[in-house]
């Protein structure tokens, strides 16, 4: 199958520390050609990845200073996959709505996964093009008013080999926290948990421009280096140690998490998650056997109690049956052979007419 995937430019495939979404396309681009498709993988120039790479700028857009106009690029890398949509048999589209505006102009059939959240903005654009084909990343994910053409969910995955299981915590125990340093993840309520329970608390994330505000009053302020440590961001071998060092990976998201892959990660070390009870979370933590769902603060803080008896190899297996990348890109396959059977089947049904009506000329 010749297949074009499709990553955003912001970061690149694979991402050195944080970036989810380009990280899911990297592990699902190369499996696919370890099983033998034909896959150009459309990023940054300085991805890396067993595809062909195809690329309209050097490097991540969030790490280029001199580009005022991100759009101008993210229309250019759209540009070019689509002008040369005629040699794939199909698009795997992970940029969000902005594919949609191009999809509908070829013939070869575009699959959109949605990594990110509905807005009231980028709702319309999506409503434009509700008719493609989607896949969620999760159940919760998913906003039935819209109205959109899913064909199926299929979980994020990890190649839950590159990451070392720790079958204890450290001594001296800590909690974990990793992702963008943001309010809808919810690090002040990691600080609160970690303040209220007396654990260090080591945060690791990156924090976005939009953020930064965010970052400088309200978590900066309450970082002593001792009882909460800031670390700045973690690459992959980085993130590994210090979730798997965790007692458990603090997750008091405050939004709709379309899934979130921290969770898998930690567990995947070995470390059960607490986590709020918002989006995905239900989805991902298997309660009460790799983590704990929780409601509130109070919840969180009890959870904590309960989460050293929880069976760290148990959260290991449980990633590895559910979470790993052959499970995604088994999914994914069998995406693509459903859009494409469906068109095969149409344009069958046409060409039967066309002859019917030629014999009856």
């Amino acid at each position: 199958m010749r297949i074009a995937q499709v990553a955003p430019l912001w970061e690149r495939v694979p991402p050195p520390a944080y970036g989810g979404t380009e990280l899911v396309v990297g592990l699902l681009t190369d499996e696919l050609v370890r099983r033998g498709h034909e896959v150009t993988l459309f990023a940054t120039g300085d991805s890396i990845s067993l595809a062909k790479l195809a690329a309209v700028h050097p490097r991540p857009l969030r790490q280029d200073s001199t580009i005022k106009e991100y759009s101008v690029y993210e229309m250019l890398h759209l540009a070019s996959v689509y002008e040369r949509a005629e040699e794939f048999d199909i698009i795997h589209c992970h940029t969000g709505y902005t594919g949609l505006a191009y999809a509908h102009l070829v013939t070869t059939p575009t699959v959109h996964t949605l990594h990110g959240i509905f807005t009231p903005d980028n709702e319309k654009m999506f409503m434009f093009g509700k008719k493609q084909a989607f896949v969620s990343i999760s159940d919760a994910q998913r906003e039935p008013k819209l109205g959109l053409n899913y064909i199926a969910t299929v979980y994020n995955g990890i190649d839950v080999n590159s990451y070392e299981f720790y079958p204890q915590a450290e001594n001296p125990p800590y909690l974990a926290f990793l992702g963008r340093i943001s309010p809808e993840k919810g690090v002040h309520l990691a600080i609160e948990i970690a303040k209220k329970t007396g654990y260090c608390l080591k945060i690791a994330g990156k924090v976005d421009a939009v953020d930064i505000e965010y970052f400088e009053k309200q978590i900066k302020p309450q970082i002593d280096s001792k009882q909460i440590q800031y670390l700045g961001e973690a690459n992959h071998t980085q993130k590994n140690a210090l979730m798997g060092g965790a007692v458990a990976t603090l997750f008091p998201i405050t939004w709709r998490e379309p899934f979130g892959l921290v969770m898998v990660e930690s567990m995947a070390s070995g470390t059960p998650v607490i986590a709020m009870k918002l989006g995905s979370t239900v989805e991902v933590i298997s309660h009460g056997n790799t983590g704990f769902l929780c409601n509130d603060i109070p919840e969180c803080i009890s959870a904590i109690d309960q989460v050293t008896k929880l069976d760290r190899y148990a959260c290991r297996k449980y990633v590895e049956n559910r979470f790993s990348v052959q499970e995604m890109t088994n999914g994914y396959e069998a995406v693509y052979q459903q859009i494409l059977a469906k068109r095969f089947a149409h344009n069958g049904y046409f060409r039967s007419l066309v002859s019917l009506t030629n014999s009856h000329t």
